[in-house]
């Protein structure tokens, strides 16, 4: 048994648990709802979904009714019902998690999207009216968000993305354990049957520049390109073979499980022992990749346990599948000739005002790969191919608030990660319907005087 365990792993045949409600479940647990008359779940919610009145329809029965009360609100409702950080807003938010018995919005989020999907209970019509002509740059939660909802209000929208299949981090960023790419795709068709095209395997800027997407028409642009750029680790060895990037290794292991590229080349063998420096969501995803994977992985942060960025749902369950963790150990340099061998900390130490300083006393572990898990930026291949584009000293694309996401060049907006610091699916997902209205209202002007020959 175990070695047919160590097989499964090996060959990336690794999903997550199945642990939908069933029909049953899902109304009795839609039963427990208290409709309050201020509903501080949906307070909780970035994009502010209806939660009181798709649960109260679900708890009828009528799912149906459950998903279009949903669809007000997002484009990415199997999505969000899996990845949102719930316990952080609206599971958080809910009265009755003051007793530990809060309603489980997300997993009733899911179910309503999957049985939706599963049953065609919604159908999807293009509508008739034409209002606009508008391109998307990136196909993440920022720009499927602005897609869908421009769409829905009779806008012509095609979007452009460099991988060989729309969903960015949704596909590429985001382990299958936690996001089942048939789920990102299922939730891409039904934006696609609002009249959206996308044009995959063209990177804006080499191939298209924004200059000749508005020769071709384009009333408004929007950047939603993420930050691509990984941030890296100033120290001795940084670039010696076997330091990887988190978003390297999830993406090739997104890419070997589609058949695209090679089992071997995913950076991770098994048997492997693995360091991880970082601790937020990300470096937990690489971290139960590399258990996956046949490795050994460790988490290595300069912090606490108690100031880790990552949920506690994720490092839950992270520890519960070996990872293990090396608490105040503050990364000084890897080590090795031709690649990686060692890496070396200095272990950090609590003085008696609570403040973290070296201790003076350095460890060195064998290292077969360390993967950095430390943020990222956003990369300035667009910008650098046009003109009138501000960014600030960090990177990050400027932007206005009226009409919202207006970048300083006319007619081309941003939003998400490339224009904040890198959030949550569903924080991008609320800037960018801000976005997709300052866009309308932008287009509608623009429509307007040129009516008024202006």
């Amino acid at each position: 048994m175990a070695d047919d365990n160590v097989r499964s792993k090996n060959s990336l045949s690794f999903d997550g648990p199945d642990d939908s409600f069933n029909p049953c479940e899902a109304i009795t647990e839609a039963k427990r709802c208290l409709n309050c008359k201020k509903p501080l779940c949906r307070t909780g919610c970035p994009i502010e979904h209806e939660i009181p009145q798709f649960i109260e329809a679900l708890a009828r029965g009528n799912v149906g009714e459950a998903s279009t009360i949903i669809a007000r609100r997002s484009n990415l409702p199997a999505v969000c019902g899996r990845v949102c950080p719930h316990e952080k807003q609206c599971e958080g938010a809910c009265i009755l998690a003051k007793k530990d018995q809060g309603i489980r919005i997300g997993k009733l989020e899911q179910f309503i999207a999957d049985f939706d999907a599963e049953m065609e209970l919604t159908t999807y019509t293009p509508p008739n009216k034409f209002a606009g002509k508008v391109a998307v740059i990136g196909s993440g939660p920022a720009g499927l968000t602005v897609a869908g909802d421009l769409a829905k209000a009779g806008y012509q929208v095609t979007v452009f993305e460099s991988q060989t299949e729309p969903g960015g981090v949704l596909v590429y960023g985001i382990p299958d354990f936690r996001l089942k790419k048939d789920v990102v795709r299922r939730e891409i068709r039904r934006i696609e049957r609002l009249g959206v095209a996308f044009n995959t395997e063209v990177l804006v800027g080499p191939d298209i520049t924004i200059d000749e997407m508005f020769a071709e028409d384009y009333d408004a642009i929007f950047i939603g390109t993420g930050t691509a750029l990984p941030r890296t680790l100033d120290v001795p060895g940084k670039d010696l073979p076997g330091v990887l990037q988190a978003s390297y290794l999830l993406q090739m292991v997104a890419l070997a499980r589609a058949g695209n590229v090679d089992r071997r080349e995913v950076p991770i063998q098994l048997g492997d022992q693995i360091f991880v420096i970082g601790a937020g969501n990300v470096a937990m995803d690489a971290a139960r990749t590399a258990i996956r994977l046949g490795a050994k992985a460790t988490v290595v942060y300069h912090r606490t346990e108690k100031e880790i960025t990552a949920l506690p749902s994720e490092y839950q369950q992270a520890k519960e599948e070996g990872v293990q963790f090396i608490w105040l150990a503050s990364t000084k340099q890897f080590l090795g000739q031709d690649n990686l061998t060692c890496l070396e900390y200095e272990a950090l130490e609590i003085d008696t005002d609570k403040n973290i300083r070296g201790s003076g006393r350095f460890v060195k572990v064998p290292a077969d790969k360390v993967i950095l898990a430390i943020g990222q930026r956003p990369a300035a291949r667009i910008i650098s191919t046009t003109t009138g584009i501000e960014v600030n000293d960090k990177g990050y694309v400027i932007t206005k608030d009226r009409p919202y996401g207006l970048t300083t060049r006319r007619g081309v907006f941003a939003g998400g990660d490339v224009v904040h610091e890198p959030a949550t699916v569903v924080l991008a997902m609320k800037e960018a319907k801000k976005v997709a209205q300052g866009i309308a209202l932008y287009i509608e002007a623009k429509k307007l005087l040129e009516e008024c020959g202006k």
